[in-house]
């Protein structure tokens, strides 16, 4: 990826904001005729043309900050893994509402921790063992067994 200027590096940190390369042009600081042409700016067909003013690291800038994005923001699958692991083992708590009697008909709520419970232990532990292949839905019979008769002496 190439040098981006001052205002183009702006201009990229705008355009993921809304995804509006009109409003980003015009954030970033470009005249209100420039700004016009802002969306021709990140068109792909754009980035083809040879006569094009368009930077095509803006557009690989702007692909970036959108992946780091993603990244950040999106579980991968270690971390869905090792989550369902610490539930399973009873790592994790959740924050539930407990309402308890203070005398005189009132009640008072409050905030109290709770470690899983066996079914949501279980649950992990269901989903991990689909996901490591340790569980199977359907029956494999892999020998045929022919049927035995007895006492077909016997029938007449």
């Amino acid at each position: 990826m190439g040098k981006l200027s001052p205002k183009q590096h702006r201009f990229t940190e705008e355009y993921i904001k809304d995804m509006n390369p009109v409003k980003a042009a015009t954030r970033a600081g470009y005249s209100p005729k420039t700004a016009r042409y802002a969306s021709e700016w990140i068109n792909e067909k754009n980035l083809q043309k040879p006569t094009s003013k368009f930077n095509p690291d803006i557009k690989a800038a702007i692909d970036a900050l959108l992946q780091a994005m993603r990244d950040k923001c999106l579980a991968d699958a270690y971390e869905v893994e090792a989550y369902l692991t610490s539930v399973l083992r009873g790592q994790t708590s959740s924050e539930i509402v407990v309402i308890e009697g203070t005398g005189d008909g009132r009640s008072k709520a409050r905030k109290m921790k709770k470690a899983p419970d066996e079914r949501e232990r279980l649950k992990s532990a269901e989903i991990l063992a689909k996901r490591h292949g340790l569980t199977d839905a359907k029956l494999n019979v892999n020998h045929f067994i022919p049927p035995a008769y007895y006492g077909e002496n016997d029938l007449e």
